[in-house]
C-alpha cells in the first residue's frame, strides 16, 4: 500500500514539474512587451530580427529602425516568415498590436522558440514619443495640422471625429453608419474622418492608442470619447442628448 502511495506521490509531483515546465515555456515563448521594454530588448538583442506585419504602405509612412516588413496579409506569409531562424529571438509589431499577436500565434504553430510582440503596437510607440523611421517614398497627402484640426472641431455643430484605419474592419463597418447621421443631421451634425496612418500628429496630440476611437465634440468640450464600434442607436442618443 505504501509503495503504491509513493508511486502515485511521484506521478503527481512529475505531472506538476511537467505543468511548470509548460507555463515556463509558453510565457517565454510569446511575450507582451510594452514600448520601453520592447525597445530595451531590441537594444539588448541588435541582430534579432523586427517584424512589422503592416501593409506596405504603413511600412513605408513609419516603422521601427532595421524593422523588415512582412504583410500578415500577404497569401505568401507563412513561407516568408519561414526562413527567418526559429532557434533565435524574433520581434513582431504592427500598428495597434491585433495583427502582430495573430503573427505571433501563426509563428507559435510553426515552431518559432520566442517571439517578442510590441503591445499596443505603433499607436503606443508613437504615444511614447519612441523613434520611427521612414522610407523614400513618402505619403503624397499632407498630414492636417493642429490648426486645421481645431478650425473643423470648433464650430457650432456637433462634429463627430472617426480615427480609423483603410485596413480596420470594424472601421469599415463604422464609416457608413456616421455617413448616414451625417445625411440625416446635416444642419446640426459634422463628420470628420482621421487616418491614423496619415496624421500621426493629431493622434499624438489627442493620445489615441486604438482604433477605431470616436471622441465627439460641441465647440471646444469633448462631449464623448470611446474606443471601439459605436453603433447608430448609440451616436444618435448621445447626439439628441447634447442638442
Amino acid at each position: 500500500m505504501k509503495r503504491i502511495q509513493k508511486t502515485r506521490s511521484n506521478k503527481l509531483i512529475s505531472l506538476l514539474f511537467l505543468s511548470i515546465a509548460l507555463l515556463i515555456g509558453l510565457s517565454s515563448f510569446g511575450q507582451n512587451l510594452s514600448p520601453a521594454d520592447f525597445q530595451k530588448k531590441i537594444n539588448e538583442l541588435p541582430k534579432a530580427p523586427i517584424i512589422d506585419v503592416r501593409t506596405p504602405n504603413e511600412f513605408n509612412q513609419g516603422h521601427i529602425k532595421n524593422a523588415i516588413n512582412i504583410n500578415i496579409n500577404d497569401a505568401n506569409f507563412i513561407n516568408l516568415i519561414n526562413k527567418l531562424d526559429k532557434s533565435k529571438p524574433v520581434f513582431v509589431y504592427c500598428l495597434s498590436g491585433a495583427r502582430s499577436t495573430n503573427a505571433l500565434n501563426q509563428m507559435r504553430n510553426q515552431g518559432f522558440n520566442v517571439v517578442y510582440n510590441l503591445a499596443g503596437g505603433m499607436m503606443k510607440w508613437r504615444a511614447a514619443g519612441l523613434p520611427e523611421t521612414t522610407t523614400v517614398n513618402k505619403p503624397a497627402k499632407a498630414e492636417m495640422s493642429l490648426a486645421q484640426f481645431n478650425k473643423l472641431t470648433n464650430t457650432d455643430k456637433i462634429v463627430i471625429v472617426d480615427y480609423y484605419a483603410e485596413w480596420c474592419a470594424p472601421c469599415k463597418k463604422q464609416a457608413p453608419i456616421l455617413k448616414e447621421i451625417e445625411a440625416e443631421k446635416k444642419d446640426k451634425v459634422t463628420v470628420l474622418r482621421i487616418d491614423v496612418d496619415q496624421n500621426k500628429e493629431i493622434v499624438s496630440i489627442n493620445k489615441i492608442t486604438s482604433i477605431p476611437t470616436i471622441i465627439i465634440y460641441k465647440g471646444t468640450k469633448v462631449l464623448h470619447k470611446k474606443q471601439g464600434f459605436l453603433t447608430k442607436a448609440e451616436l444618435i442618443k448621445i447626439i439628441n442628448k447634447n442638442l
